[in-house]
């Protein structure tokens, strides 16, 4: 072996380790976008719940005021609530990594269904 192959292993590394990097930065933003919509939806469907829970009696308070909290105990602001009956619908959103998610979700008792 002679010596102008010496230092070739360190290329080498610093190539896999490169190649490493350049793969790895992209599958973590995604992860951060998967996990903020799922933060989101998480979010939502609490502060549905909550204020379903309110708007049905099983709760005391103000439905949209027991949503806000709901969602901001899920790290999420609520965007919009409507109450109509017992039936709570909502939109909450979180920023994650710079990039804000949103998502809606929708409670309340289950619809009669006709019995055959």
């Amino acid at each position: 072996m002679g010596g102008s192959e010496r230092g070739a292993g360190s290329v080498l590394a610093l190539a896999v380790v490169a190649a490493t990097v350049a793969l790895t930065v992209p599958v973590l933003g995604a992860c951060a976008l998967l996990l903020g919509g799922q933060l989101a939806a998480n979010a939502a469907d609490a502060a549905a719940l909550a204020a379903a829970d309110v708007a049905s009696g099983a709760s005391p308070g103000e439905p949209c005021a027991r949503a806000v909290d709901a969602a901001e105990r899920n790290g999420a602001v609520l965007e919009a609530c409507a109450v109509d009956g017992a039936i709570a619908d909502v939109r909450a959103s979180v920023t994650l990594a710079g990039v804000a998610q949103a998502a809606r979700a929708r409670a309340g008792p289950p619809a009669e269904r006709p019995v055959p």
